[in-house]
């Protein structure tokens, strides 16, 4: 437990502080929600840049700590609202590591995270291992994105923590730092509202699912693609006069690609053009001067109309909205600039990445005419992208499990009601940014669905789902108790417009059907999410990479793996085992069942136990710890009892 929370706050600590200062280098003076995204996407590149220098990981762990050090240096009275963030990111933090953390407690220890699941986390480990050791792997030499691999390798060697705990408190510091990069948009309404809105945004029903299965690539892409959408919404809203307003997009481009590689682009780019252009058709239809027209956001406490408030003059230039002209566009000389320097970093910063780009095309997951499952049963229903999906298991459809397809529909059926509602309002105020990514993630997913494999569709619907929350939750959340700072409309807006933009304060009783519906929407969305991490399998605790190196060894022949009794009832390790092992005829049993006569028909004996042979008749083939092989003499008899197991029959595991 220590060393997976030591993982996890180190992680933590080191985006918040290289995130803010990367920030402030660009000319923001108060803190900001997106530090967390910016932060994780610079470490990961910062790591995989340095991972293969001398120390193998070493060497990582004292850059980033040197860049942290400078880095609170740095913000040290330098930016200002600290004392505020602190105030709403702690609740949000401490919901989100006690959701991130059911699943140890429920299955009363800590490891692998989604053995049963998904075992692909094997391979990973494997990679880490081999860069902790300055070796080689098959995902190094596919050009396969190594960048979070390279955060676990620095954990390991700058804090001594394991590679089974350090992925475990990476996954958990990406479960607290998603929530904590959604309140950039909720951070102004009562604490209630903005904790609840921020976690269901950050942690909804498939990013939960896909923590639950250990996918940790995924759940980073979902935050990073979340934290995309919101920097190109500060650009416009709080960052407009800043000429270096678009290069936190660009550093969040360069983690997308150091985590997903090219295809980690697609989204930021779709997005990208789609809010391109809805930006300059707001620029071409607005007036000179600011106003319901130009469609830009009102300065804070203020509809747009009527005098600036006389506190809007001393705030920092950043937060400085409509006062007098329209914010930059990215279609105007100004914007241009600002799209150049952006561009211009994204390209040098992914610059060394280019040739494993290339290499990554032609990795396994993209092929058209494979089987395309993975770990799945079939497609998924799309519907589960809207957080409202009565499952632990998300690859069930309605009705497999214990609860009624009835309930799933219409659980289905709110919460699109409620996403175009949100899309609705969403346009009415103006957020050009959310609604671009919503037709993005949309268009992307059916572009997977038709021209994929369900295994791919599936992760641009989890990579969708907070965006999509986000659009639905948006103008919901302000609808909630809240009103505006003097008791009615502002500035000639309606209450409930003028709260969902200013999100101010108020009581924390519904108010209207709006408000309703919010509560509503989190209660049940909610328990989903938190019923997908209740049932995240845990497996082992600890990991080596002899298994393996056993492969060529076994293969070809039935091997009888005989493993700890706690290790198959308690920790998963069938599934584990069988994915080591893939390829082969592998049985597997608890070393109670050693003894006596081997089983015929199978010629090697795998065991834990290096110094006693498990059946009378064998000898020592190698020892590799903590594992020692053991070999019939002669010709086995018999047919074997043992099932080949298939790469796709390792993966995808029994069905509930």
């Amino acid at each position: 437990m220590i060393p997976t929370y030591a993982a996890a706050l180190a992680v933590c600590l080191s985006s918040l502080a290289l995130g803010q200062a990367a920030l402030a280098l660009c000319g923001v003076r108060r803190w900001s929600w997106l530090s967390p995204a910016v932060g994780l996407a610079l470490l990961a590149a910062v790591c995989w840049a340095t991972v293969r220098l001398p120390g193998n990981g070493l060497m990582s762990a004292t850059v980033v700590l040197v860049l942290t050090a400078i880095a609170i240096t740095l913000l040290r009275n330098r930016v200002g609202g600290g004392r505020e963030a602190l105030g709403a990111g702690l609740p949000v933090a401490v919901v989100a590591l006690l959701a991130a953390s059911l699943p140890f407690a429920v299955e009363g220890h800590f490891g692998i995270l989604g053995t049963g699941f998904n075992p692909d986390m094997s391979q990973h480990l494997l990679a880490t291992d081999r860069l902790i050791h300055g070796a080689g792997s098959p995902l190094l030499h596919q050009g396969y994105p190594l960048g979070p691999h390279a955060i676990v390798a620095a954990l390991n060697k700058g804090l001594g923590i394991g590679i089974v705990q350090s992925f475990d408190g990476l996954m958990v510091a990406v479960a607290i730092l998603a929530p904590l990069t959604a309140l950039a948009v909720f951070e102004k309404l009562p604490p209630l509202q903005r904790t609840a809105a921020a976690l269901l945004v950050g942690l909804p029903y498939l990013v939960a699912s896909y923590y639950a299965q250990g996918a940790f690539k995924e759940t980073i892409q979902a935050l990073l693609v979340l934290a995309f959408v919101l920097s190109l919404r500060e650009s416009t809203h709080t960052w407009h006069q800043l000429p270096l307003r678009l290069v936190p997009a660009a550093l969040i481009a360069i983690g997308s690609v150091y985590t997903y590689s090219f295809p980690g682009l697609i989204w930021p780019a779709a997005i990208a053009v789609i809010w391109t252009v809805l930006e300059w058709l707001r620029r071409d239809a607005s007036p000179a001067v600011g106003g319901e027209a130009g469609g830009f956001p009102p300065p804070e406490g203020c509809g747009g109309e009527g005098p600036v408030p006389a506190s809007a003059v001393s705030r920092p230039p950043e937060q400085r909205v409509g006062q007098g002209r329209p914010p930059a566009s990215p279609s105007g000389s100004a914007g241009l600039g600002a799209l150049s320097l952006a561009v211009l970093i994204f390209l040098v910063g992914t610059l060394p990445e280019l040739g494993r780009m290339i290499d990554f095309h032609s990795f396994e997951t993209f092929d058209p005419t494979g089987p395309g499952l993975g770990n799945l049963f079939g497609q998924i229903s799309p519907f589960e992208a809207l957080g409202i999906w009565l499952s632990g298991d998300f690859r069930l459809a309605p009705g497999d499990g214990v609860v009624p397809a009835i309930f799933y529909y219409l659980g289905a059926a709110f919460a699109v009601a409620l996403l175009f509602y949100g899309l609705k309002r969403c346009r009415r105020l103006h957020e050009r940014a959310i609604l671009a990514s919503a037709l993005a993630v949309v268009l992307l997913y059916v572009a997977a669905r038709l021209g994929g494999t369900p295994y791919t569709a599936a992760k641009a619907l989890e990579i969708a789902a907070p965006v999509l929350t986000l659009a639905l939750l948006r103008p919901l959340a302000g609808s909630f108790g809240a009103a505006s700072p003097a008791g009615g409309a502002v500035g000639g807006t309606s209450r409930e417009e003028a709260s969902a933009i200013a999100g101010g304060g108020g009581s924390l009783a519904a108010t209207g059907p709006a408000g309703l519906a919010f509560l509503a929407y989190v209660l049940a969305a909610g328990a989903c999410s938190l019923l997908a991490f209740a049932n995240a399998p845990v497996g082992p605790t600890s990991y080596s990479p002899a298994l393996t190196g056993l492969r060529p060894l076994l293969a070809g022949s039935s091997a009888l793996v005989l493993v700890p009794e706690e290790l198959l009832d308690d920790e998963h390790g069938e599934p584990y085992i069988a994915w080591e092992l893939r390829g082969g005829r592998v049985c597997i049993k608890a070393a109670s069942a050693a003894g006596g006569r081997a089983p015929s028909g199978i010629r090697f004996f795998v065991t834990q136990n290096t110094t006693q042979m498990p059946f009378r008749g064998l000898h020592l083939r190698r020892r590799t710890w903590p594992y020692a092989v053991w070999e019939r003499p002669g010709a086995t008899r018999g047919p074997s009892p043992c099932p080949l197991i298939a790469v796709r029959q390792a993966r995808s595991g029994a069905r509930p």
